[in-house]
């Protein structure tokens, strides 16, 4: 039975991959090329979605500021871009290192409370960067930041060329498949297991002599910075980046994400993600608030699917359990 819910889980895994990666063919195949730029989104939105799934279904951190690493990784990019700087060999580890700063002084602070309190305080440092960016007339305040150009990546007479669709399409699919590899071997790690162990009783794992906070903050600054990859992705197909990106709605639309795909499940955000945005794409088009149907949704995915998208693929036990 366990061998049959697995290859039901990693059939209807494979088939989603499947389609992702075809889609560039898929899409103008079926008269439907703009299912590509949808695609583009999902994945970069998987991305977010996996790594708050990192240190929201592993750890139990409820982090309602996870979008300010998006948009702290899309204005280093698109200041950079602006100061004429374009090499994307020196933007995105600029990007990222900007997110991974971020996080570890936001983790620091933060992870010395529980609970609700850290729920507020993640809520509280994501407004503040959020603000930051509203704030900020040199680059845009609300009206957001253009990108004239994408990340050049040249190396002697070899050249990346992201202002090709199809490349940047691929790109963004190999990170998705790398974010999701590293989150696996980060979970089943022994640095996984703590993470998962200070989830289940953080007392007992502190009592055994384990410092749960220095691990948390780890995971916590992992999290942040594959957040920053998505960010940079985003500004680099949206060639766009404003403070929109980083309010507390985002951050609650991807622990949407991570909830209706299954949390703590390994590819449960992505498919929460593409059923998220897909979901959306179909709701615009025939309602102007979608959510007065997302709000119902949740409810009964909270309800009656515990373990979201991927809980479905199981056993009728399973899902009781």
């Amino acid at each position: 039975m366990r061998n049959a819910i697995t290859s039901r889980r990693g059939i209807v895994t494979l088939a989603v991959f499947a389609v992702i990666a075809s889609m560039p063919v898929l899409g103008p195949a079926l008269g439907q090329p703009f299912y590509v730029d949808v695609f583009t989104r999902v994945m970069i939105w998987g991305i977010a979605a996996v790594s708050l799934n990192l240190i929201l279904g592993y750890g139990g951190m409820i982090s309602f500021g996870h979008a300010a690493y998006l948009g702290l990784a899309g204005y280093t990019i698109g200041i950079m871009s602006d100061a004429g700087i374009d090499n994307g060999f020196l933007q995105w580890p600029v990007a990222l290192a900007v997110c991974g700063l971020a996080a570890l002084v936001i983790g620091a602070i933060c992870l010395r409370t529980r609970g609700l309190y850290f729920i507020m305080i993640t809520l509280a440092f994501g407004q503040m960067i959020f603000f930051l960016g509203v704030s900020s007339d040199r680059y845009g305040s609300n009206d957001g930041l253009p990108i004239y150009s994408r990340s050049e990546f040249k190396l002697g007479g070899a050249e990346l060329d992201l202002g090709n669709g199809t490349l940047f399409y691929y790109v963004t699919f190999v990170l998705l498949l790398a974010s999701i590899y590293a989150v696996y071997r980060i979970v089943n790690s022994r640095f996984g297991m703590v993470i998962r162990g200070s989830k289940s009783n953080e007392a007992r794992m502190n009592a055994i002599g384990v410092s749960t906070y220095r691990y948390k903050l780890t995971a916590f600054v992992i999290a942040g910075v594959m957040c920053g990859v998505a960010g940079v992705l985003m500004a680099n197909f949206e060639r766009f980046v404003s403070p929109d990106t980083m309010d507390w709605p985002q951050s609650g639309e991807m622990i949407f994400m991570v909830v209706l795909g299954g949390i703590g499940s390994l590819f449960g955000p992505v498919l929460g993600a593409a059923v998220f945005l897909l979901l959306s794409e179909f709701l615009s088009n025939i309602m102007e608030s979608k959510n007065i149907i997302f709000g119902p949704f949740l409810i009964l995915v909270v309800l009656f699917a515990r373990g979201g998208v991927n809980g479905l693929l199981g056993s009728r036990a399973e899902r009781r359990g």
